[in-house]
């Protein structure tokens, strides 16, 4: 299979978040058929839920793959997982150390009981989309339109752009 460039989201809001995020954006350019191309500087944001919780650290990557989509989906779970993520079907918004989403996914559109690419909710997420705007500029998304429409149109969401300690 040719290689793909995917984006894909971090988010924590349990533990040490920002150290966390570092981490696991290490730990993606070190999974096997994986290269770590671009990414964003670290976000602080409110939480998007009714449930009360802290801040949440964000960032996006875009990596280089030659792994299927399901294959990469499991890669980052086992990230998750090494850092205490625990999925609940009935809290899908509650705190958590970790999580690894797949934004997009080169030009794939596909929808099953474990993957949906592109994110279902990315066009809504600014935490999502100003990071993406810092790495890849003004990009147009096929189905969705160019980022900074993407980012006009989202919701209002308090958020912080943090300095990067490799900057």
């Amino acid at each position: 299979m040719p290689a793909e460039e995917v984006f894909i989201a971090l988010g924590s809001n349990l533990g040490d978040s920002i150290t966390i995020v570092e981490e696991a954006i290490q730990a993606l350019d070190h999974i096997n058929h994986c290269r770590l191309l671009a990414r964003s500087s670290l976000y602080r944001n409110e939480a998007i839920s009714d449930i009360p919780q802290d801040d949440y650290i964000n960032a996006v990557v875009k990596v280089e793959t030659n792994l299927e989509p399901m294959a990469l989906l499991l890669e980052l779970q086992a990230i998750e997982h090494a850092y205490y993520r625990h999925r609940e079907n009935d809290e899908r918004w509650a705190p958590r150390t970790l999580d690894l989403d797949i934004i997009l996914f080169g030009n794939r559109h596909m929808n099953d009981s474990h993957l949906t690419v592109p994110h279902p909710e990315f066009s809504r997420r600014r935490f999502v989309l100003e990071p993406m705007f810092e790495i890849e500029g003004d990009r147009f998304i096929a189905g969705y339109g160019s980022l900074s429409y993407l980012i006009n149109a989202a919701p209002v969401l308090r958020m912080e752009k943090l300095d990067r300690p490799d900057a």
